[in-house]
């Protein structure tokens, strides 16, 4: 009886240990790209090309990462951020996309920056489910979780911007006669198609002209001129950095002076504004869901400070007047939190389901009242926005924050 006893528990202890090893085991789930010592991610940016501008964002995500990893990592595993240069071209982007998955073996793909760029990967991704996670651009088609579950934008769609503009307009301007200069892929036409749609039966006596242009172009100048020959009285300038500099120089050298509306992406006072001439730009309307850390009236703010503080140890030769290095913090900081929020169970299926959990999350650099909200059937994070004039060196936010929700 004594061994058979003695049996029964050596048998039970067996069994409870197998059960907890087991369990511990089961807490621990990877993909690829993760191990108990670090997570591996991958991005493309244009460090090179038309729209090297937004290299900023890289570099500051980056930057963030050695803090994260500095505090001890998430969950005890450190970020290994691998990020190549796509120069904004459709075909390297597929080729580096690759890359970072058969080669670098990454767990995602996170914050891929350009709608050119994303269109050409998402298939890829989606076929071989990996998220492309927080996508740097505002393509409408970024927030379809029924026919692409593994691709997730991060900012507002270009159509809600589109439509804040539209309702601006029919508000305070509703005899408005608009040109629109617009870059000639998905990017310009989101924005036409937001403004239109939010003019809605208006649309076709209020644009009386639309004017595209490739990226490849030196100059908008021709554009500009013809767009002002058309009597327009309202100009909407859906452009990157580079175009819309441009195109508020060359409104003052053509002595027009129309309400100018310039959209969300060239608003930035480092990278656009004071290259423009601060002159040349007051009163340009625009809409922002980031605080601009140009603005004395955030020095103060809690979030902005941790913001400083970060750039000052981790990114000192960091331009904080660009907005892109604010863009890259708040995108960066909200992976963390979906980092966190995985826990131990790191797979690619994991990550989508808590990058589609986040709840009234606000990162230190949105404004207030803009807070990011997804679920399994809303895979657009960012919805609202406010406007802003241009006055003296900075934006001036005015009225509440808008939502441009696209059903």
């Amino acid at each position: 009886m004594q061994v058979a006893h003695h049996l029964r528990i050596a048998a039970l202890a067996t069994a409870i240990a197998a059960l907890t090893s087991g369990a511990a085991f089961a807490q621990k789930k990877y993909d690829t790209g993760a191990t108990d010592t670090e997570i591996k991610i991958g991005n493309i940016m244009p460090y090179s090309g038309p729209a090297s501008a937004y290299g900023v964002i890289g570099k500051t995500e980056e930057a963030y990462f050695k803090k994260i990893n500095a505090e001890g990592g998430i969950n005890g595993r450190k970020i290994n951020f691998v990020t190549y240069d796509d120069a904004y071209s459709p075909p390297k982007a597929v080729e580096q996309v690759r890359k970072l998955v058969e080669s670098d073996e990454v767990l995602f793909v996170f914050n891929p920056l350009g709608t050119p760029s994303n269109s050409a990967i998402q298939k890829y991704l989606n076929g071989k489910k990996i998220p492309q996670l927080f996508v740097a651009t505002g393509a409408t088609k970024w927030n379809d979780p029924k026919n692409f579950p593994w691709t997730m934008g991060w900012q507002p769609s270009y159509q809600s911007e589109g439509r804040i503009y539209a309702k601006y307009l029919l508000k305070e301007k509703p005899g408005a006669k608009i040109g629109v200069l617009f870059q000639n892929d998905d990017f310009g036409k989101d924005y036409l198609k937001g403004l239109k749609d939010g003019l809605g039966d208006k649309a076709a006596s209020m644009v009386v002209m639309e004017e595209s242009y490739e990226t490849s172009e030196p100059s908008i100048d021709g554009h500009i001129v013809k767009l002002k020959a058309s009597g327009a009285d309202t100009f909407f300038s859906v452009t990157t950095p580079k175009f819309a500099a441009q195109a508020i120089k060359k409104l003052a050298e053509i002595d027009w002076h129309p309400t100018h509306l310039v959209v969300n992406v060239s608003a930035s006072v480092g990278s656009v504004i004071k290259p423009a001439g601060f002159e040349n730009s007051q009163g340009i309307l625009s809409a922002a869901y980031a605080k601009d850390a140009a603005d004395a009236q955030w020095d103060n703010d809690p979030g902005m400070k941790k913001f400083f503080d970060f750039l000052a140890q981790y990114a000192p030769d960091a331009n904080k007047l660009d907005s892109s290095t604010v863009y890259g913090y708040g995108a960066a900081q909200t992976l963390v939190k979906v980092l966190q929020m995985c826990g131990d169970d790191l797979t690619r299926a994991n990550v989508m389901k808590q990058a589609a959990s986040l709840k009234d999350f606000a990162p230190d650099t949105l404004l207030p009242g803009v807070k990011i909200n997804t679920s399994a059937t809303d895979f657009a994070p960012i919805e609202q926005l406010q406007m802003m004039r241009f006055k003296g060196e900075k934006w001036e936010l005015f009225g509440e924050a808008i939502s441009g929700a696209v059903e």
